[in-house]
């Protein structure tokens, strides 16, 4: 029923309350035609005081989801293909965390986002599949569940859940070095019964010590400061973290890629030689990396002057 089909509506017959009451059941009756929007998430209150002790994800084997797995799609007019399989994906570099203003919503898998669970957001490898992430920093490694796309910020390579985060000691500086490994149910069963894989080659972490409690007091804001220059994430110690521009065959080429960051003011300009009974390759390199706030600003530079795709190297 539309408002002027209300009896005595247009002629004005119609006693007024009853003509009042007429347009009320009309609007309700538009509101219930169409789908209702979502409406934005509750924040949550603060996580239990246990939340550091959340278990890891545990890897099985499941079927691509029906939603956030397309051959590329585009964010902020730049252009991601996902990847075909998870297996043997090993990279490093500064991780995040997503938590209150997330939480409830769908993720691109289509599931709801708990900030609690042992879950994490990547730009591109399949929804879902598994993955053990190592703080640089403390050693401390946890394995989550990538069900989401993200984070598009920065270079950030992984968003963790709250609790993922809080397991790694990172919700305070909001970011940290990491290492991203994916993994399957066999290289679980292969870490428990002590027989390296293929997705093993890298050399492991230092044992994570013991966790630490670092929950926010009740009705505390839990989300993360920004990455200020008086408040810097360090780089971990003992550990050199540098910005490999790039890889090249030719040492020729090398040096051109090496005078034109030298032109532009980069610092801390190197080159260095592939290992030992590889292609002889010379990688470009900026560092060593002092902190993220430092990676951040020299990855900046780098995408401004044509290198867009430099990554966090640490052999």
């Amino acid at each position: 029923m539309r408002p002027d089909e209300c009896p005595g509506a247009r002629t004005g017959r119609a006693p007024l309350a009853a003509v009042a009451a007429c347009l009320l059941a009309a609007s309700l009756l538009a509101a219930c035609s169409h789908p209702p929007l979502r409406p934005p998430a509750a924040r949550p209150l603060p996580p239990p005081a246990n939340g550091a002790g959340v278990p890891d994800a545990v890897p099985r084997a499941e079927p691509r989801s029906l939603h956030g797995n397309p051959p590329f799609y585009e964010v902020a007019g730049r252009r991601y293909a996902v990847l075909a399989s998870a297996d043997g994906h090993v990279e490093r570099g500064v991780a995040s965390w997503y938590g209150p203003d997330f939480h409830g919503r769908n993720t691109s898998s289509g599931e709801p986002y708990d900030m609690y669970g042992m879950t994490a957001a990547h730009k591109t490898l399949p929804l879902p599949c598994y993955a053990r992430i190592t703080n640089l920093a403390n050693g401390r490694s946890i394995v989550v569940r990538i069900n989401d796309r993200g984070p598009f910020v920065a270079n950030r390579i992984v968003d963790l859940s709250y609790s993922a985060a809080q397991r790694l000691d990172i919700v305070r500086m909001g970011t940290a070095f990491v290492e991203l490994r994916t993994v399957g149910p066999e290289d679980m069963l292969a870490a428990n019964t002590g027989t390296a894989t293929a997705a093993q080659a890298l050399p492991a972490p230092a044992p994570a010590p013991p966790p630490a409690t670092t929950m926010e007091p009740a009705g505390e804001s839990i989300t993360p400061p920004p990455v200020a220059a008086g408040n810097p994430v360090a780089a971990p110690a003992g550990l050199s973290l540098y910005i490999q521009v790039g890889a090249y065959g030719e040492a020729a080429n090398a040096a051109r890629v090496v005078a034109r960051l030298r032109s532009a003011g980069l610092p801390r300009v190197l080159v260095l030689d592939g290992p030992a009974g590889a292609r002889a390759l010379q990688r470009v390199r900026i560092g060593p990396i002092a902190s993220v706030e430092d990676y951040d600003q020299l990855a900046a530079r780098l995408a401004a002057i044509g290198f867009p795709d430099a990554r966090l190297a640490t052999d």
